[in-house]
This record gives C-alpha cells, sequence and structure tokens, in this order.
C-alpha cells in the first residue's frame, strides 16, 4: 500500500469518526459516552483516543469539521440549487443542523476562554462569507431584500436556535423558516 493510499485512508477514518460523534452528540450530547461514538463508527474505543486523546480534542475536531462541511456545502448548493433563494433556504438548514450539534460545546470545553474564541473566530471567518455569497447571489437574482448583513443574519438565526433542547414545545428550525421566507422580495 503506498503512503497516498495511507493517509487517504487514515483521513476517510477520521472523517468516520468525526462523522460519527458529530451523530452522537446531536441526540446524546457532547457528554455522550465514547463508547457509543465507536460503537457507530464502528471501531474500538481505542482507535478514538489514539486519534484524541482527549474529550476537547474531539469536539473541537468536530465542531471544526462541521464548519468546513457547511462552508463548502454553500458553493456546491448554488451551483446545483434551481434558484440561489433555493440554495440559501437549503444551506441555512444544514447551518441550523449545525447549530444544534455545537451545543454544549462551551459547558464541554470548560473555561478555556481562549480556545473558544479561537473557534468562535474560525466559525466566523469560514460561514459569514458563505452566507454573504448566498444572500448576494440571491439579492442580485431579485428573489429576497438587498438589505441584509451575512453577520446579523446568521447572528438572528443563532439567537432563534438557543434552547432548542430544553423545551420540547420549541422548534427553532421552523421559526428560522420563518424568518428564511420573510427575506423574499415582495415587489
Amino acid at each position: 500500500m503506498s503512503e497516498r493510499t495511507k493517509r487517504a485512508d487514515a483521513r476517510r477514518n477520521r472523517e468516520t469518526l468525526l462523522d460519527a460523534a458529530a451523530a452522537v452528540f446531536v441526540t446524546s450530547g457532547v457528554d455522550a459516552p465514547v463508547r457509543d461514538i465507536a460503537a457507530r463508527a464502528g471501531v474500538g474505543v481505542g482507535t478514538i483516543y489514539r486519534h484524541f486523546p482527549a474529550r476537547a480534542d474531539l469536539i473541537i475536531a468536530v465542531y471544526r469539521h462541521q464548519v468546513d462541511a457547511c462552508a463548502a456545502a454553500g458553493p456546491d448548493l448554488l451551483a446545483a440549487a434551481a434558484t440561489p433563494y433555493t440554495a440559501l433556504a437549503r444551506w441555512i438548514d444544514l447551518f441550523v443542523d449545525f447549530l444544534v450539534t455545537k451545543h454544549g460545546l462551551a459547558g464541554a470545553l470548560g473555561s478555556d476562554d481562549t480556545g473558544l474564541a479561537a473557534l468562535h473566530a474560525y466559525f466566523l471567518d469560514r460561514l459569514v462569507p458563505v452566507c454573504a455569497e448566498l444572500l448576494d447571489a440571491a439579492g442580485a437574482a431579485g428573489e429576497i431584500r438587498t438589505d441584509l448583513d451575512a453577520y446579523a443574519f446568521l447572528r438572528g438565526v443563532g439567537n432563534l436556535c438557543i434552547g432548542a433542547g430544553n423545551d420540547p414545545r420549541y422548534d427553532p428550525r421552523r421559526l428560522v423558516g420563518v424568518l428564511v421566507a420573510g427575506l423574499r422580495h415582495v415587489p
């Protein structure tokens, strides 16, 4: 097996672990047992600790992996969707899923304010430009209002997602859908 093949396999294995951890975090929170993540990924617990020696390492890696996936999805959706507005709406759905997954991140990382600040900066650096591109495309197509700032919009979506896990009567996806529908350009 070539070194290049080994690197590709290692990258796929790492992505499998991160996807499994993200799925478990959505259903059980970031404090879920590592054995649950290992079972979902189809690996032993030792494999997870070999890649991520501390829980915080795993949580940070999942967060960054999801930010990267969400950022990559924007241009793909814009290229494939029937309209820029449809691409924006689908991307916001992915963004909401991401926000739900990161619930509990701050508590799990403890008092590492520096680490949280770095993750937040990474989040903004990767996702605000993608959102701006989608908003600009939909605005240029005349589908939505054009007086909206990407940062403010993402912050509003984020605020609608706060506390979603604490109240089964509250569905942030529904309210975010109302917000996105409210962007439509009305002549």
